[in-house]
């Protein structure tokens, strides 16, 4: 069995439909739901068992279920990167990954996980994932901060050669519709591209960059899902590893692959950047790629605009269709 945590979070519910289309559906979902829209993500998805976060630990130490799970794929977390409860995320994104991992070690089951690029603050030391630049990083904010302290324990007790990290860059496609303000900017962009004709985007608050041109490694959801089911599929790949695409864009580029899946013409308009994610803001993210590459995973074609517009007529511009939904239609 597979156990997912996160499991019906935008990641983790992807990850288990293209498992169910690759015909497992022995599948044990972990999360919590609380109020919002989250559980739709799972309509349609096969599985075994559901289990709340909050239980987790209870059950996978019962006769039940301690020796039939033979690997973990854990993208639980808290993942808003203003969150300012840092003991919070200790509990939460440290704590409980720990806890997991050792647990899994400890019975032989694989071990994937998800850590971020935000762990790399402000770009200044560049985007290599190798280990040894690892302790010299400086992320920016809480939720970057819990992500490194994970990767530094995994290197400190020796598990890079036993377990499989993934450091995402900017995920973006469907069942991210219940992140609020932390979904993706082609997804809080759709709405007024759609239906105002028109884009805001953040102001460049450095010199080097003009308006828009703040570039990130976007990465569509089935790239960074095939990145995640290569490691379950070759145990032997271990390390932690960057799940970018290798290439930056801009964010002008987004909204103008927006307009063009819209057949509309383009119009960005720019506003000032909040003053209390100016210093926290990256200008520029691009993963370096070579390691997870070097380890056999085919290398991503550039296929962003495509992936862009994709999304938008695929998924978003029907009314928020479910990857489920449209996957198996």
């Amino acid at each position: 069995m597979i156990l997912i945590t996160g499991g019906s979070g935008f990641i983790g519910s992807v990850i288990a439909c293209t498992l169910n289309r690759k015909g497992r559906d022995d599948l044990i979902i972990c999360d919590r739901f609380g109020c919002g829209e989250k559980w739709k993500n799972l309509v349609g998805v096969q599985f075994e068992e559901f289990v709340n976060c909050d239980d987790l630990f209870e059950a996978l130490h019962s006769a039940k279920w301690s020796k039939k799970i033979d690997a973990v794929i854990h993208m639980g977390a808290r993942t808003d990167t203003t969150e300012r409860d840092i003991d919070f995320l200790m509990r939460n994104n440290f704590d409980y990954s720990r806890r997991l991992c050792e647990w899994s070690v400890e019975r032989k089951a694989r071990f994937i996980y998800a850590s971020s690029a935000a762990v790399y603050g402000d770009g200044s030391l560049g985007f290599s994932d190798d280990d040894a630049l690892t302790p010299r990083l400086k992320p920016l904010n809480g939720y970057g901060f819990s992500k490194w302290l994970f990767d530094m324990w995994v290197l400190r007790h020796g598990l890079s050669n036993r377990v499989a990290g993934v450091r995402f860059f900017n995920v973006f496609g469907p069942n991210e519709y219940h992140k609020g303000k932390m979904a993706s900017v082609v997804f809080r962009s759709f709405p007024s591209a759609a239906e105002e004709g028109r884009v805001r985007l953040f102001k460049s608050h450095r010199d080097d960059y003009a308006d828009g041109e703040q570039a990130r490694d976007f990465i569509y959801i089935d790239q960074a899902v095939s990145a995640v089911l290569f490691l379950l599929d070759n145990p032997d790949v271990n390390g932690i590893f960057n799940v970018g695409t290798g290439r930056a864009h801009t964010f002008n580029e987004l909204a103008t692959a927006i307009f063009e899946a819209l057949d509309k013409p383009a119009h960005i308009e720019y506003f000032d950047m909040p003053e209390e994610i100016r210093n926290q803001y990256q200008y520029h993210t691009q993963a370096e790629m070579s390691k997870l590459y070097g380890a056999g995973f085919p290398q991503f074609e550039d296929s962003f605009a495509e992936n862009v517009k994709r999304y938008v007529r695929e998924y978003l511009a029907p009314g928020l269709k479910r990857y489920c939904e449209v996957s198996r239609g």
